[in-house]
C-alpha cells in the first residue's frame, strides 16, 4: 500500500512540472517587472529605429526588426539586452500612454511557426508566438485588447504572422 501511495505521489509531482511556455512566461514577466523596478528600462533610449536597431550590432548574434508605431499610439522608446530562454535577447521597449510594453525577440531555429498564444500572470498580459524561426513575447500591464492592437502593428510592419493573429 505504501508503495502505491508513494508511486502515485511521484507521478503527481512529475505531472506538475511547468512546460516550456510556462517557464518562458515566468521569465518574460520577471524580466518585464525587473526592467520597471531597477530603472533599467533601456540601454539605448531612442524613438529612432535607425538608432535602436544598429545599437544591437555586435551585442547579439541576430538583428531584430525594429519599428516605431508612434503614429498608431505605440511609440518606440528604446531597447535593451535581456536574458530569456538561456540566451541573450533583444528587448524592444514601447509605450502606450503611461504603459510600458516589452517586446522580447530572439532566434528559435528549432521551433515551428505558431499562432499567437495569450495569457496573463501577476496582472500582466502576455502574447507570444513564433514565426520564421524567431520567438516573440510581448508583456505589459496594458489591457489585453490594446496589447492585441500592438500585435497587429508588429504583424503589419514586418509580416511576423500570416494574418491569422489570435487563435
Amino acid at each position: 500500500m505504501v508503495m502505491i501511495v508513494a508511486g502515485t505521489w511521484q507521478v503527481a509531482l512529475m505531472n506538475r512540472r511547468p512546460g516550456d511556455a510556462e517557464i518562458l512566461a515566468r521569465e518574460a514577466t520577471a524580466s518585464h517587472v525587473r526592467s520597471l523596478m531597477a530603472s533599467h528600462l533601456m540601454d539605448v533610449p531612442s524613438s529612432d529605429r535607425h538608432t535602436v536597431k544598429p545599437w544591437f550590432n555586435g551585442k547579439l548574434d541576430f538583428s531584430p526588426a525594429v519599428n516605431d508605431f508612434a503614429d498608431r499610439g505605440f511609440a518606440l522608446v528604446g531597447g535593451r539586452l535581456d536574458y530569456l530562454d538561456n540566451r541573450s535577447v533583444a528587448a524592444l521597449v514601447y509605450q502606450r500612454r503611461k504603459h510600458v510594453i516589452n517586446l522580447f525577440v530572439w532566434p528559435a531555429p528549432r521551433e515551428p511557426d505558431s499562432g499567437v498564444q495569450q495569457s496573463s500572470r501577476q496582472g500582466y498580459n502576455l502574447l507570444h508566438w513564433t514565426k520564421g524561426h524567431m520567438a516573440y513575447w510581448a508583456v505589459s500591464d496594458l489591457n489585453a485588447g490594446e496589447l492585441e492592437i500592438m500585435l497587429v502593428q508588429v504583424i503589419d510592419a514586418h509580416g511576423v504572422l500570416d494574418g491569422d493573429a489570435l487563435e
